[in-house]
């Protein structure tokens, strides 16, 4: 199907830092794998024990780094690290840099890698450790394409070298993104899971309707526990 300029246009808006919402890389064939069958309860164990250490790990490690550099703007010290870090997380100010440092709950990312790697089964992750639908547009970076086109157009899904690198960027995209800036404010002001993920809605071409879907996610799993 070829698409309009109106939707190329709208879909440039949806997905400004190449993600891909669950449903699209389902249809783009990333549910291929050559896993055995199980029953949801071991698929969603499986899915636990390859996740969420790694979610565990990152957080900590960008926990860290947050409180450090919050440490180091009160001081006034480590200014050449500060200055670094405005620059790779295009912030503008000390409090912008803190918004894309402070890393959002962990029920969120659990939530968000279940339903884009459809629980840990889908062709992206088995083939790319790419946990989150991350887009590729670099040819010179491992890639991956999509089992379909989107008209004539090849998609490519960033390929990754372990799990936590694709955690690590999956952080870092929502860090420095203009489309997640209301996120980022909100969630330097609080952690609360189910409001957070209302500001999600240009993660996905669900819109509105991903952050529902994350909210009943997390609930329904009891993902909060591990916040």
């Amino acid at each position: 199907m070829k698409l309009t300029a109106f939707q190329s246009k709208t879909l440039l808006i949806l997905i400004p830092l190449i993600l891909l919402s669950s449903t699209a890389i389902y249809f783009y064939g990333a549910n291929e794998t050559t896993l055995p069958k199980m029953t949801v309860q071991e698929k969603k164990a499986r899915f636990k024990n390859l996740i969420i250490p790694a979610i565990d790990e990152v957080y900590d490690e960008l926990m860290v780094q947050y409180l450090d550099v919050s440490e180091s703007l009160k001081s006034g010290s480590d200014n050449d690290m500060i200055e670094k870090l405005k620059i790779e997380y295009k912030a503008k100010t000390d409090n912008e840099l803190l918004m894309a440092l402070k890393p959002h709950p962990k029920s969120i990312a659990i939530a968000q890698a279940a339903m884009e790697s459809a629980w840990a089964t889908s062709r992206f992750f088995n083939k790319a450790n790419n946990i989150f639908g991350v887009w590729s547009f670099d040819e010179d970076e491992p890639r991956i394409a999509a089992l379909k086109k989107r008209g004539d157009k090849t998609i490519w899904l960033k390929k990754y070298p372990s799990i936590k690198a694709s955690v690590r960027g999956y952080y870092r995209t929502l860090g420095r993104s203009a489309a997640f800036k209301k996120f980022r404010e909100l969630r330097l002001k609080t952690d609360n899971p189910y409001s957070l993920v209302k500001k999600l809605d240009r993660y996905s071409e669900k819109g509105a309707e991903y952050g529902d879907e994350l909210t009943s996610i997390i609930k329904f799993n009891e993902f909060n526990t591990y916040d």
